[in-house]
């Protein structure tokens, strides 16, 4: 299986990682659970890829657009800020630091952030 259900319909999952992701990128830290973390991370992965692509590859910059919801903030962020921080780095732009049990349902609990 190439993802993980999430206990959700797919349209709710399909939403849920397009808002994560965007969170993600805009503010640089997540908190959520570590199943959803590791499927944000690869989603995150890949527009970050699409990212140091450039500007000047207008099918990147439609892809990005076509999955991150406030487009405005968030691609120019990607594009620009991300795209120069991670122009040397071959992948492993995000790490995922494990912060131990939710209260309520004792789910286990990630941080997920981009790397400096």
């Amino acid at each position: 299986m190439g993802y993980r259900r999430l206990g959700v319909r797919s349209s709710h999952r399909k939403a849920m990682l397009r808002n994560m992701t965007t969170s993600l990128l805009a503010s640089g830290k997540i908190e959520t659970t570590e199943t959803r973390a590791t499927e944000v991370k690869r989603i995150a992965e890949k527009m970050i890829t699409l990212g140091k692509r450039g500007k000047s590859d207008l099918h990147a910059v439609r892809q990005a657009m076509g999955y991150l919801t406030s487009e405005d903030v968030v691609i120019k962020k990607v594009f620009g800020e991300y795209a120069e921080r991670y122009a040397n780095r071959q992948g492993g732009y995000t790490r995922i630091i494990k912060t131990g049990y939710r209260r309520g349902d004792a789910s286990p609990m990630a941080i997920i952030e981009l790397v400096e």
